[in-house]
Parts: structure tokens; sequence; C-alpha cells
């Protein structure tokens, strides 16, 4: 793949930005600032028959163009970088229509940054030390639409940023209370089980509906919440003191 202007760009005959489908290998850019970081991702990702690495970018201010350029379905996305942080990348992102999915790239001395990636609509996280399969299994779980989150992680994270036990601050914790006191019975549970960090699955043994059930119920609170994914769910029911 040529690069131009530090963004490799998109991948002739490749599939097109509708996302991934049937057949249809996922699109993913790498951006970091470390070269052997994104050469090294590169080779993990570009060895699954279907994931497509479209790109490259080494800072948070080429994102834009590099998404233009490549049309990802997702984007690894580094936090600490020299111009434009992966934060303030990813924030922008995320508010444009019809945003690639956004994998964080961190290191758990980072918790506060991730928290924030986050509630900008990140699709999850990854430590720069998982396992190749494991990041192989993430990226294909946010380019789904799936939170990338384990529900020990996801304890651990909230626990670390905000102490175990101990609420958001109280407008917080009142805000998060008004929004969710428009959902019916049924959606409130649902909520609260992601909260917990429930897998759909699990949710759908717990609340005795199907899988399907549940996916339907997911994708109702998003639009209700105005949310982009299933982690800011379970981040406003911790802000409401509910888990």
């Amino acid at each position: 793949m040529a690069a131009v202007a530090g963004v490799t760009g998109p991948v002739p005959g490749g599939p097109t930005a509708d996302g991934p489908g049937p057949g249809r290998p996922v699109r993913v850019l790498i951006v970091d600032d470390d070269a052997l970081v994104r050469a090294g991702l590169s080779m993990i990702l570009g060895g699954v028959p279907d994931l497509l690495v479209v790109g490259e970018a080494a800072d948070g201010s080429e994102v834009p163009a590099a998404v233009a350029a490549c049309a990802p379905d997702v984007v690894l996305m580094d936090i600490r970088m020299p111009r434009l942080d992966g934060l303030a990348a990813t924030e922008a992102l995320r508010a444009t229509p019809d945003p690639p999915e956004v994998l964080v790239l961190t290191t758990f001395d980072a918790d506060e940054q991730v928290l924030r990636a986050l509630r900008a609509g990140a699709g999850g996280f990854l430590l720069k030390d998982t396992p190749p399969a494991e990041i192989v299994r993430a990226v294909h779980r946010v380019a789904a639409g799936e939170a990338t989150l384990s529900p020990a992680v996801t304890r651990r994270l909230i626990d670390h940023v905000t102490g175990p036990g101990v609420p958001g601050p109280e407008p917080r914790r009142e805000r998060a209370r008004r929004r969710l006191a428009g959902l019916s019975e049924r959606e409130h549970e649902v909520a609260v089980a992601l909260g917990q960090g429930r897998t759909n699955a699990e949710i759908a043994a717990e609340l005795f509906m199907s899988v399907a059930t549940v996916k339907a119920y997911v994708s109702r609170l998003l639009v209700k919440l105005d949310l982009n994914n299933r982690v800011q769910v379970a981040l406003l029911v911790h802000d409401a003191g509910l888990v």
C-alpha cells in the first residue's frame, strides 16, 4: 500500500464504506505515533483473512484525512501522540456523521483518559500488551457494535477512576438518573445489566429473553438515551449510582 502524506491509501478493489458484512473484511485504520507499534499491529491484523488494514496515521491530526481516504470500519487509536492526542481525535471523529468505531490503545496507568475516551464514544480499549488473538477478537467485536470490555475490566476501570462504591459527583448523578427515568421497567433492567458488564447471552439468561430480544433492547436504549454504544450505557448507569 502506498503512503500519501503519512496516510496509507485505500486498497483498490476493497469493500466500500458501507461497513463489514458477509464476505467483506473489516477495514482497519491504525493510528499510533510509534512506527514499530503500527508495524506490529499491521502484521497481526494483516494475517487474518477477514480483516484488512487499509491505512495508518502517525498522529490524531491525521485522522480526518485518513478516514476520508481509507473508509475504515474500525480505528485503532493510540492515546498519547505529539500534536493531537487520541482523546481529542476520538471526540472529533465520533461527532461526525456515520463515524467508524474506535478502539483505544492504552495502558492501565491512563484510566482517567480511557474513561474520557469511552464517554466520547469509543467502543472499548486495548492494552498494548494484549495477546494478538485477543486484539483480533476485539476488532471483530467492535466492528459488530459490541463493547470490548469484559465485566472484570469494566469493574476495574470504573473502580480505579471513582473508588469502590463511590458514586459520581452529585450533579452528574442527578443528570444520569433523569436520563434513565424515561426508560420502561424492562429497558431499565437491561440498562442495569449492561452497567454490570453482562454480555447479551448473560442478560438473556438472567431476564428470560432471547438474545435477539436483548439486542433489540440495547438498540432501543441507544436511541432513547442518545448514546453511541453499550459502554456509554454502562457508564451512565454507573453515574446514576445503580451499580
